[in-house]
């Protein structure tokens, strides 16, 4: 399968890419610097909020992942998150490429039904705006019926680990563990989006996973 990937040198990623590779796929890997996360890697500058630079990046490829990052420079990240996405989309779409698998947040899954985590008073307040960023590119994708795009959500906390090819995937739901905690490693969230890629069985939809 070939695959563009966007925002490939970040730390999820890094780890979306190192798992495309592995399993054989041809991965363009696609940063504002240019820089190949892996040895061997085809890499490509260009910035996704640029809807021709998408569509000629993108013309022939079978999928789009996106593992682009909303603003953290200080600034109100919601406006500018969203344009990003709708330009991705946009260059898909004058591309002709329709499938799309997002790297989303955490902060819009459901801790009861009716409830998300970003609403609880002991949300974070530093990481709320990211959180309401990712929330409102989620509900630009479900008004989306051209694409064929999944949203795939990672635990509450997410970072470097282990590959262990064990864990749980959901829809809206927060998942969490016997304890009440909610992660799980950049490496085990990556293998889940790339089943997710290859086996679509959450499209147009959001998924969630962790342990």
């Amino acid at each position: 399968m070939r695959i563009v990937l966007f925002g490939a040198t970040g730390m999820v990623g890094s780890r979306i890419a190192a798992e495309a590779t592995q399993r054989g796929h041809r991965l363009t890997a696609v940063s504002r610097s240019g820089q190949s996360p892996l040895p061997g890697v085809s890499a490509a500058a260009a910035d996704a909020s640029d809807p021709a630079k998408v569509a000629a990046l993108v013309a022939g490829a079978d999928a789009v992942a996106s593992a682009c990052v909303p603003p953290r420079d200080g600034s109100e990240p919601k406006e500018p998150f969203l344009a990003l996405n709708r330009s991705l989309a946009q260059g898909m779409r004058e591309a002709g490429v329709r499938r799309l698998v997002v790297v989303g947040g955490a902060g819009s899954l459901e801790v009861a039904p009716g409830q998300e985590l970003c609403d609880l008073p002991t949300f974070p307040e530093a990481v709320l705006p990211e959180a309401l960023a990712h929330r409102a590119v989620l509900e630009y994708y479900r008004t989306l019926d051209d694409l064929d795009w999944t949203y795939v959500s990672p635990a509450a906390e997410i970072a470097p680990g282990e590959r262990t090819g064990r864990f749980r995937v959901d829809d809206d739901r927060l998942l969490t563990d016997a304890n009440g905690n909610s992660r799980i490693s950049a490496e085990d969230y990556a293998m889940a989006f790339l089943d997710e890629l290859e086996q679509g069985t959450h499209v147009r939809a959001r998924m969630s996973v962790a342990y």
